[in-house]
């Protein structure tokens, strides 16, 4: 009894790790990324005057852990992100305004499969502000 119950759990972890993996097209495309950073330009019609748009900047495993958006006066958005060591999936956002201070913090819970299923926001203070439950619809 005791062994069926072990192979039992033992089937139930291997199916949760294996929803959790990630496919080899996102492997490669972290793979591109790794230690990477991206700086989006615009220029004016004049071609004279040019400013960063956008920085993306991705950690050694290729996952992004910075946003930032700005427009000709500076930074407009900073987002930061946190990844969780054993899913690998996002578990915490920060959103920064223009002075660099926080705006916002959402914070996920996934479904077995590996979906979004609920994003808590909380303001500064670290009061509950709002939640967002995702809701997968299949059509056939």
């Amino acid at each position: 009894m005791k062994r069926l119950l072990f192979v039992v759990l033992a089937l139930f972890v291997a199916q949760g790790l294996a929803a959790q993996a990630l496919s080899p097209e996102e492997l490669a495309k972290r793979a591109k990324r790794k230690n990477l950073t991206v700086k989006e330009w615009n220029t004016d019609s004049n071609k004279k005057q040019r400013w960063l748009d956008n920085l993306k900047v991705y950690d050694e495993k290729g996952r992004k852990i910075e946003e930032i958006e700005y427009n000709q006066f500076g930074q407009i958005e900073r987002e930061t992100c946190e990844y969780d060591p054993v899913s690998d999936r996002v578990i915490r956002e920060v959103v920064y305004d223009d002075r660099n201070k926080v705006k916002l913090v959402r914070k996920y819970e996934y479904n077995d499969d590996g979906t979004k299923h609920k994003q808590y926001n909380y303001l500064p203070n670290g009061k509950l502000y709002t939640i967002k439950v995702f809701e997968y619809v299949f059509e056939e």
